[in-house]
C-alpha cells in the first residue's frame, strides 16, 4: 500500500510540472514573436523621400560623378546633399517626361525651396565624424577601396538605386534606423593595424565632442 501510494503521489507531481510547464512555454513563443516582428514594427515607421531621386539616370545617362553632388569644400567640410540651385543648373526647366522631375522644378527649383532629404546616416549631436579623416587617401593606406565602396561601408549602397531605399524613422528618437552603432565604429577604430598607420582609436574625445 505504501509503495502504490509513492507511486501515484509522482505521477501527480509529474503531471503538475508537466501543466506548469505548458504556459511557459507558450509565453516564451508570444515574447519572442512580440520582441523580433511585432515590436520593431511598432517602434519604426516608413517613410519616403520627398523627391525621387534615381542616381543611374544621372551618373549613367547624364555621365555625372559622384563628386558633382558629395564633395569636399575648401574649408576641409564635406557637403553630402546638393542644394537646389545646384540642381537649377540642370533643372531650371524640365528636361524629361518623368512627373517627379516635373513636380522637383515646379514645388522645389521654381520656388527656391530646399530639399528636406531623410538622411540615413544622421548622427546624434554630440557625435562628431569628418569625412576627411574617413577619405580614400586615408583609408586606402590600408585597403584598397573604390570611392564607391568606401562610402557603402556606412552608407546605404544607392549608387544604383533608381528609387531611394525606405527610411525607417524610430518614433522614439527620430532617427534612422541604419544610422551607424557605435559598436561598428569601435570595431574599425580598434583595428590594431589602423592604429598603427591612422592612429585611430576608440577614445571618448575622438568622437565625442
Amino acid at each position: 500500500m505504501e509503495d502504490r501510494h509513492l507511486d501515484s503521489s509522482g505521477d501527480g507531481k509529474s503531471r503538475c510540472c508537466r501543466g506548469s510547464a505548458a504556459p511557459f512555454f507558450v509565453g516564451l513563443v508570444v515574447a519572442l514573436i512580440f520582441g523580433w516582428w511585432v515590436f520593431p514594427g511598432m517602434l519604426y515607421s516608413q517613410k519616403q523621400q520627398p523627391v525621387r531621386f534615381s542616381h543611374p539616370v544621372h551618373t549613367e545617362d547624364a555621365g555625372m560623378a559622384c563628386t558633382d553632388c558629395h564633395y569636399f569644400r575648401e574649408d576641409g567640410t564635406f557637403a553630402g546633399l546638393p542644394t537646389t540651385e545646384q540642381c537649377a543648373s540642370c533643372h531650371s526647366d524640365v528636361l524629361g517626361e518623368d512627373p517627379e522631375e516635373a513636380r522637383y522644378v515646379e514645388e522645389y527649383v521654381n520656388q527656391g525651396k530646399e530639399v528636406k532629404w531623410l538622411v540615413y546616416q544622421m548622427q546624434p549631436d554630440n557625435v562628431f565624424f569628418s569625412h576627411a579623416a574617413h577619405s580614400e587617401e586615408s583609408c586606402n593606406q590600408c585597403h584598397d577601396f573604390s570611392t564607391r565602396d568606401l562610402c557603402n561601408q556606412c552608407h546605404p549602397d544607392v549608387a544604383g538605386m533608381d528609387n531611394p531605399p525606405v527610411y525607417n524613422e524610430n518614433k522614439l528618437t527620430k532617427y534612422s534606423k541604419e544610422t551607424m552603432k557605435m559598436w561598428e565604429c569601435e570595431r574599425c577604430h580598434a583595428h590594431p593595424d589602423h592604429y598603427g598607420v591612422t592612429r585611430s582609436s576608440n577614445a571618448c574625445f575622438v568622437c565625442h565632442k
